[in-house]
């Protein structure tokens, strides 16, 4: 049995894929996901690869195209994907997870696969207050003021409409509660708290009092092991049908308290918890808004008896142990190979181009045969250290900046065509940093901090150039920033070389650096193919530059290519534009946000209006993960 996995780089997709790959009825799992994860890491190393955006920024045409394709061999298809942030791009978030649903489930039909396994949520169902256990037949109008449990909802009738309109298609919808596993730990608190709480401090401190809302009934939970075996018995098993997902037992607020503390909690009235919630969230001191406590207030508690029973499921961790988990992984800031599960601290993460982690320094690379492997770090005595310590200090100086410089370019174009490419440089970007910073540390240099205080600075003070705009986005910038980032890089492979060409003076391995060039070289490829997706729309103000639904600019540049073509022979376009008019293919917009639903004022706005608050909001995190939030 092959198996297609859309979202396989999140949360549940990454526990989905190990499951998959340790069931013997699986013969191969094909990974899914706008962003590659490291394919030198387990479990993303054992499976097949395809990079597609399912509707963030892709034309029905195209995403339908790639999903065809991919789905071509496969037995199974499971839905993960979902994008939980950012809060203020509703029509974003709507595009993304109801339109994405429509489109990966057209593909499987239109590609003849016989099962489609998609990720609802507990978010879907319809208000109940009471603590009585629901069952899968309790409605799912979802929570009116929940973006979130609005778009679930909605997925749920697109899954109805497909059913109903595709019966050879094996339909299963899993519901799941909140989805905990230590890997996802460090994107869960960024994704709902936000990066600056320091979670750590839970290991030493226990605040000393839970403050819950009053009519908090409890809280459901799984781990992602558990419901990654879920996902696996519905396809191994092909049983139809949705199913509750959760572990026995509901966490109320003295429960919480017990995990959370010293056992002590106090009920604040609602109200006053959602004022906080409302104005923290707009302040940017938390990341998940005021909808999310709303959701947690309304749901009904899950019954997750038709899951024992039809997919012969029993959950192996009780709820209170998967927060344990949770908890401990958020004070370890842990994480994995995969840019949305990324953790916390560079130093732990893994660097495939240094042949090993971050943290390794001067040991990266290292084998026992290797010339330099016995003295590891030991520099010549006729390297003269001064030198060498200027140089690495200044290059560490503008890795500072360019860290800083290609988190913001990631967040300013989260929904362009160009997006997953910046993601991938900008963590390749950021782990360079720390293994450099790990180098000079273990060659025993001095750091210079104040060079990066200065760089720091002086990339923010960058920023306020306006490039001819002042309230919106200038279409120049992304030219400007491509630009100088391909240059940055292009140093930046001049550093790498010259440690390999030096490598054997300071008792490192030459291949590392070879690598870590060649490297260097693909991602200046990759700005490349980003500034000449911005060229075309450099001086253009006569169009909305950076919409959603820009076809993908391949098509711009094979049209700015063909134009340039018939203009020197003196041959008409052939593109069928009318004389003077724009040869750009119309774009069927997929279907928008329900204006009267999950929205407050600034929600809405326009994307160049909100453009600056959404990279105020991401500029030090790339984007979401494709897992549904409800799976945490």
């Amino acid at each position: 049995m092959r198996v297609a996995v859309v979202g396989a780089t999140g949360n549940t997709g990454t526990a989905v894929l190990t499951a998959l790959l340790d069931h013997p009825e699986v013969s191969s799992v094909l990974g899914i996901a706008r962003r590659m994860p490291d394919l030198t890491v387990a479990p993303y190393s054992e499976c097949q690869w395809a990079s597609i955006d399912i509707a963030a920024a892709s034309s029905a045409e195209q995403a339908l195209a790639e999903l065809r394709d991919a789905f071509a061999d496969v037995d199974a298809v499971i839905h993960l994907a979902w994008l939980i942030q950012p809060n203020s791009n509703r029509d974003l978030l709507r595009r993304v997870n109801v339109e994405g649903t429509k489109r990966v489930a057209q593909a499987a039909a239109e590609a003849g696969v016989s099962h489609l396994v998609a990720a609802s949520s507990w978010a879907a169902y319809s208000p109940d207050t009471g603590e009585v256990r629901r069952d899968e037949s309790w409605p799912t109008t979802g929570i009116e003021s929940s973006h979130y449990s609005v778009d679930k909802a909605a997925q749920e009738r697109v899954l109805d409409e497909f059913s109903a309109s595709h019966p050879e298609v094996l339909v299963t919808r899993l519901r799941p509660a909140l989805v905990f596993q230590s890997d996802a730990a460090h994107q869960i608190q960024r994704y709902f708290l936000g990066s600056w709480i320091p979670m750590q401090t839970l290991g030493a401190v226990k605040p000393p009092v839970l403050p819950v809302p009053k009519g908090l009934h409890g809280v459901q939970a799984v781990t992602a092991e558990d419901l990654a075996a879920a996902y696996t018995a519905a396809v191994v098993k092909r049983v139809p049908g949705a199913f509750n997902i959760c572990a026995d037992e509901v966490l109320g607020p003295q429960e919480l308290a017990d995990i959370v503390d010293h056992g002590r909690f106090v009920r604040l009235p609602p109200r006053l918890v959602r004022a906080f919630v409302f104005g923290a969230h707009k302040a940017r001191l938390l990341a998940a808004d005021e909808g999310w406590l709303d959701m947690a207030m309304s749901v009904p508690q899950m019954d997750n008896s038709a899951a024992k029973q039809g997919l012969d499921w029993t959950p192996r961790t009780s709820a209170a142990d998967a927060l344990r988990i949770l908890l401990s992984g958020m004070i370890e800031g842990s994480g994995t190979a995969s840019v949305p599960l990324r953790p916390r601290d560079p130093d732990a993460g893994h660097l495939a181009a240094a042949h090993g982690w971050v943290r390794e320094g001067v040991e990266a690379g290292g084998n026992t045969d290797s010339p330099s492997a016995a003295t590891a770090g030991h520099i010549s005595d006729s390297v003269t250290f001064d030198l060498l310590n200027l140089y690495l200090s200044d290059h560490l100086t503008g890795a500072t900046a360019g860290v800083q410089r290609i988190e913001r370019m990631t967040g300013a174009y989260i929904d362009t065509p160009v997006y997953a490419k910046l993601s991938e440089v900008a963590e390749e970007i950021r782990l360079e940093r720390s293994f450099l910073l790990n180098l000079i540390r273990d060659l025993g240099m001095k750091q210079m901090p104040y060079r990066q205080a200065v760089s720091w600075v002086g990339e923010r003070l960058g920023r306020l150039k306006s490039n001819g705009k002042v309230t919106e986005r200038s279409p120049l910038t992304l030219v400007l920033e491509a630009e100088l980032m391909r240059s940055a890089v292009i140093g930046k492979l001049g550093a790498w070389q010259t440690l390999q060409a030096n490598a054997e003076l300071l008792g490192l391995e030459p291949q590392v650096f070879r690598d870590l060039a060649d490297q260097a070289l693909a991602q200046a490829d990759a700005l490349g193919e980003v500034h000449a997706y911005a060229r075309t729309r450099a001086f253009r103000d006569d169009r909305d530059t950076f919409h959603p639904q820009t076809p993908d600019h391949r098509s711009d540049q094979d049209r700015e290519e063909h134009t340039q073509e018939a203009v020197m022979t003196q041959q008409p376009d052939n593109t069928g534009a009318a004389p003077g008019g724009d040869a750009e293919e119309v774009q069927t917009v997929p279907e928008a946000a329900p204006k009267k639903e999950a929205e407050r004022p600034g929600t809405t706005a326009d994307r160049r209006a909100h453009d600056d608050a959404l990279v105020d909001e991401w500029g030090e995190e790339s984007f979401p993960s494709s897992d549904p939030p409800g799976h945490y």
